[in-house]
């Protein structure tokens, strides 16, 4: 499977309306940029408990989501281009429930691997200035996903990013996201089976241990 990158993105510390730093504010970046460990040279991480690496190097959200919040709560100004939902790599007709924990992509020279889906927090609603948009992301399991860099590379919109090993396919992005944020959790038997699956993220397995311990 090959889908084209339409956009890479990076930015910087920048202050959200109500003067919170955030780094959501993604800008697209021309040509050529390097992917390291620590995802895209330049990209700025300001909450590192919630958007580190190694394993949330690299953030993808699907760009036909920003059309699914356009319809359902109107004009979003500060969603005018690809980055302004903090992503990194933006691409059309790649969705959540395409995607698996462990997938391994090629993005232009770099190898990079699936290790769980983005869980939407109040940054969001404070840059785009629209209650609601939250739950409404979680309900849909909109969420996005991270990845880790296996292999330091190149890469620029206009590349492809090649699927070149699928991983746990009964996990996809969506169901992993419903499973441990949903409003109805899986079961515990199956929340141990997300956990266990050798390329998740050291997050969402903590993240797992801490809803069983409720």
């Amino acid at each position: 499977m090959q889908i084209t990158v339409d956009a890479l993105c990076s930015g910087g510390a920048t202050a959200l309306p109500d003067g919170e730093l955030s780094g959501i504010a993604n800008s697209i970046i021309e040509g050529p940029v390097a992917i390291g460990e620590r995802g895209i040279a330049g990209d700025v991480q300001v909450n590192r408990q919630h958007h580190g690496y190694p394993a949330m190097a690299l953030h993808h959200f699907p760009h036909e989501n920003y059309a699914w919040l356009a319809h359902h709560f109107g004009p979003l100004p500060r969603l005018a281009q690809p980055g302004s939902m903090g992503e990194n790599i933006s691409t059309d007709g790649l969705t959540e429930h395409d995607v698996y924990i462990g997938d391994r992509f090629r993005l232009g020279s770099a190898l990079i691997e699936v290790t769980q889906p983005r869980q939407p927090c109040a940054t969001i609603e404070g840059h785009l200035q629209k209650k609601g948009i939250v739950k409404a992301l979680v309900a849909a399991a909109r969420t996005g996903w991270f990845y880790r860099v296996l292999e330091t590379g190149t890469a620029q919109a206009g590349d492809m990013l090649e699927r070149v090993e699928t991983g746990s396919t009964p996990w996809s992005i969506a169901r992993a996201f419903l499973a441990t944020y949903g409003a109805a959790r899986a079961p515990d038997d199956e929340l141990r089976e997300l956990a266990a699956l050798d390329r998740v993220s050291d997050r969402l397995v903590l993240d797992i241990e801490k809803r069983l311990a409720r």
